[in-house]
């Protein structure tokens, strides 16, 4: 198996009172509420635990991009990317992702990663998201054409990456005359692609494709979900004439490790409700505007995410598997059970959330990387009949 370590980056210091008086912490609560003094401290903080993760042991970093929100500090991953591509030598980082259907110009985004590759010596992974329904709002993006822009921005980079002469794209969103981006990727023929995803049946659909088989990465969702959605993924790549095997799926959690089962409940329950309950949180017609979702994907998520939509307890989050709470051993037990049981080879745990402080955040890691990495490592190892090299 592959362990990365996935970090939000929140704002931990919201006043409850001023939060109390907004329906979410993403498009409505007004940035006087943030304090640029804690915000500096908050992000070193931030990047000296991500680094952390090269020493003890990480396979990788994942980093992400959200807007307009306390929820997450990191509206442009590639510079928190390049602030640590420098610090680190070994580690893999991964941009899960950039929200490449929210922006005009996916030919900068794919310049920026090209770039960042090269500095890295080829340890970029790229992970391509649409963005949640209320950063369309955000950015004043009709949420109908985000399937679209998602697909055409890919394909767009993808060709750019990839081409060795200058060519001509003409998309119904994009329109450039002139392709022919400096530097070109340091992979060949371009950084690993994944793709991360609450729950969609076009997203899966698209990951899945023959000539794509993207990693695919299931996050932030019940146990039953994740199941279902990596076994769509299985049942699609067959359909598309190709096997899909555990280096093509990945499961993403937030994650607390401590001496015992009642110590881990117990540190972890006011920060993990913290993270549910506070940041989290969206108004239905926000999180998910028109258009924005199929109707067969709407259906879908109405049934997955309802043990993760309204008010949240640690009891309900365990319960469902939504998160991975205890001793080193029990752990362990129940990744090593989900891996082969899903059939999945990468895990992406997000070891800080919500409110967690540092040292919690530091022995939690600490101890995952100690006393469960070393007895899972090996769960799902490809055979040579089947490779671990995915797109």
């Amino acid at each position: 198996m592959n362990f990365f370590y996935f970090h939000f980056m929140p704002y931990l210091h919201l006043d409850p009172k001023i939060r109390a008086e907004y329906d979410s912490c993403w498009m409505v609560l007004p940035n006087s509420a943030y304090d640029p003094k804690k915000g500096h401290e908050l992000y070193n903080r931030y990047l000296d635990e991500l680094e952390l993760g090269e020493e003890l042991g990480f396979d990788g970093l994942c980093l992400n991009e959200h807007h307009s929100t306390a929820y997450g500090m990191m509206p442009a991953p590639n510079l928190i990317c390049a602030a640590l591509a420098r610090r680190t030598k070994r580690i893999k980082i991964a941009i899960l992702g950039n929200a490449t259907a929210l922006r005009d110009h996916p030919l900068m985004v794919a310049e920026e990663l090209a770039m960042l590759d090269n500095i890295m010596g080829g340890r970029l992974i790229c992970g391509f998201v649409r963005g949640i329904g209320v950063e369309y709002l955000v950015w004043g993006v009709n949420p109908t054409f985000s399937h679209e822009r998602f697909h055409e921005s890919q394909e767009l980079i993808v060709r750019a990456w990839t081409a060795t002469e200058p060519f001509a794209f003409e998309g119904k969103h994009y329109h450039v005359p002139w392709v022919n981006i400096w530097p070109r990727p340091f992979q060949e023929p371009h950084p690993p692609i994944w793709t991360p995803t609450n729950g969609s049946t076009e997203t899966v659909e698209w990951a899945a494709r023959a000539d794509h088989r993207y990693r695919y990465l299931q996050n932030l969702s019940a146990a039953d979900a994740c199941k279902r959605y990596m076994a769509l993924y299985r049942d699609v790549a067959a359909r598309n004439g190709w096997e899909a095997t555990p280096a093509h799926l990945g499961w993403g959690c937030p994650v607390y490790v401590a001496e015992t089962d009642a110590i881990a409940m117990r540190e972890m329950k006011p920060h993990i409700e913290n993270f549910y309950n506070m940041f989290f949180r969206n108004p239905p017609h926000r999180f998910l505007p028109p258009g924005y979702m199929s109707l067969e994907s709407m259906r879908r998520l109405a049934v997955d995410k309802i043990p993760v939509f309204g008010p949240q307890t640690i009891d309900n989050l365990v319960k469902h598997g939504v998160v991975l709470c205890g001793s080193p051993e029990t752990v362990r037990e129940q990744l090593a059970h989900n891996a082969k049981d899903w059939g999945f080879d990468t895990h992406m745990g997000a070891f800080h959330f919500g409110t967690l402080p540092h040292e919690l955040t530091v022995k939690s890691l600490s101890l995952f990387a100690e006393h469960v990495i070393p007895y899972v490592r090996h769960v799902n190892q490809p055979s040579p009949a089947h490779p671990s090299a995915v797109h």
